[in-house]
């Protein structure tokens, strides 16, 4: 059995409730048929009901009868929802016409208000939508999660190369939300990473590598001299590593490690002798958004190493993004995926 297929076979063992607020989205239905057939997750279908069963007969899907279609135009719930999104942003000026609009006319709005009263464990959008918009009411509705201020994007890397990582699974972030991390939000990315590689890749014990250009001193980062301060990113690399093992004494992290020297063991017994995570890494944090996007592509396309994602982390209950480009399999496994961190947040 495959990664994906034991990210679903989790799925399954634990239904969660799922809120596809783009469900008048051709692929986004589709998928939704194929989870329904499946029996992965409980699915919240946002959208008309006239045009979601429309567009279900003209497909010929045989199972969003299975679903629960919330029309957003005529909801029982919206005033609930309105009052209570107005009293949760009133510091920030929104009235009850605003919160009544949102409810009523902003489906990842919605969406996020059925998850804050406990109608539904997460979410995912992003066929129609950008990045921030899934990001915003996520954020100001169901909040990040307790103890932690930074929201990342992990990937799943699963290479045929199985001697490196977890059987040949890396999880690797961030690679999608946070451009320039402080040592701080570093450190919560190590922290967050791991938690998806439990919750969403099975790996009972994540090993985190902190990425940098230099393994254990082996360079250094220039000086400005006008202001005392590192130029590149290796101290940084290093404060988030204290930063990590102090906050997070559970967590098996080390750094900073060279990708090589994280990952393979005969690099590792040269570059960092006395590392019991060089070598050995499944967890991969890269220094910033720039790398970690450029080396996962990089990976991607010319290593041929599958990559998932990316998956939303940090935020209190799952809500996931996907690329407008998204193929109906790729909505399919997100729900999954989702599934399986809406289980582990549960706990």
């Amino acid at each position: 059995m495959d990664l994906l297929q034991q990210i679903v076979a989790r799925a399954k063992a634990n239904k969660q409730r799922i809120v596809l607020p783009e469900a008048e989205e051709e692929r986004t239905l589709k998928a939704a048929d194929k989870v329904l057939a499946d029996d992965i997750a409980d699915l919240i279908l946002i959208g008309n009901p006239d045009n979601i069963a429309s567009l279900a007969l003209q497909m010929g899907l045989k199972n969003i009868d299975k679903a629960t279609i919330v029309d957003p135009q005529n909801n029982p719930k919206s005033e609930e929802y309105a009052e209570l999104l107005a009293e949760l942003r009133k510091k920030k000026g929104m009235t009850i016409e605003q919160a009544r609009d949102l409810v009523t006319n902003n489906n990842l709005y919605l969406g996020c208000m059925i998850i804050k009263t406990e109608g539904a464990d997460g979410q995912i959008s992003g066929a129609l939508s950008t990045t921030g918009d899934t990001l915003r009411p996520a954020l100001q509705i169901i909040k990040c999660t307790p103890g932690i201020t930074c929201v990342s994007g992990a990937m799943l890397l699963i290479s045929k190369e199985k001697e490196y990582g977890e059987n040949g699974v890396v999880v690797f972030g961030d690679v999608a939300v946070t451009p320039n991390p402080t040592a701080d939000q570093l450190s919560q990315i190590a922290y967050t990473t791991a938690e998806t590689a439990k919750s969403v890749a099975g790996i009972a014990e994540p090993r985190v590598a902190m990425l940098s250009f230099s393994t254990k001193g082996s360079a250094k980062d220039a000086i400005d001299k006008a202001t005392g301060k590192s130029v590149y990113i290796i101290d940084k690399v290093l404060e988030a590593t204290k930063l990590a093992q102090e906050k997070y004494p559970e967590l098996h992290v080390d750094g900073e490690l060279q990708a090589d020297a994280a990952l393979v063991p005969s690099v590792a017994t040269k570059k960092a002798p006395g590392s019991d995570i060089a070598g050995k890494a499944n967890v991969l944090i890269a220094p910033n958004l720039e790398v970690g996007n450029i080396g996962y592509k990089m990976v991607q396309r010319l290593g041929g190493v599958s990559a998932i994602g990316p998956i939303l982390q940090g935020i209190a209950r799952p809500v996931n993004d996907l690329s407008r480009g998204c193929s109906v399999d790729d909505i399919y496994y997100m729900v999954a995926i989702t599934s399986c961190q809406a289980q582990d947040a549960k706990k």
